[in-house]
């Protein structure tokens, strides 16, 4: 069974690393990109933001950064919108729900804060989290996609949730 919660300080080393590995391994980022140091700090994300695992047997198979409207780590979110980043599950595990139920927390946690709706960015190379997001409602909003940097393109989602 899946575990879903917040990180412990003991898991935050494999929670950096996972996301990189995600990212850099699986052909989305490349490995010498800046942004990979901003990954590789999950110590950092849990003091500014609600840094979550999925755990398995004990064991982190995944993680996600919650972001609260008008914190640190939003990038895309308006006020009213609650936003998550850096979706990694283990690629030993992809295809097994642990993404779905990561998105399904912050979805639960859009509710409790009082958000209308989720927003989230992606890179257009990953479409099987880009099809998972669309099963579960996430619609594209084109006038939102933006870039961070030259040669960087995100594609932007929302979805609204019922409060």
């Amino acid at each position: 069974m899946i575990e879903v919660g917040t990180a412990r300080p003991e898991e935050l080393a494999r929670v950096g690393t996972l996301v990189v590995e995600t990212y850099v391994d699986g052909g989305f980022i490349l490995a010498d990109n800046p942004y990979v140091a901003q990954m590789q700090d999950a110590p950092a994300r849990a003091q500014q933001a609600e840094l979550v695992v999925a755990r398995l047997s004990g064991v982190v198979v995944g993680t996600v950064t919650f972001c609260e409207p008008d914190t640190a780590w939003a990038e895309v979110s308006r006020p009213g919108e609650a936003e998550f980043r850096m979706l990694a599950v283990d690629a030993s595990y992809q295809g097994q729900g642990v993404g779905r139920h990561l998105v399904e927390h912050c979805l639960r946690r859009t509710r409790e804060i009082g958000a209308g709706a989720t927003v989230i960015s992606t890179v257009p190379r990953m479409a099987v989290a880009r099809r998972m997001y669309e099963r579960m409602g996430f619609v594209r909003s084109p006038q939102r996609d933006w870039s961070p940097r030259p040669g960087v393109d995100l594609l932007t989602y929302r979805r609204e949730v019922v409060l």
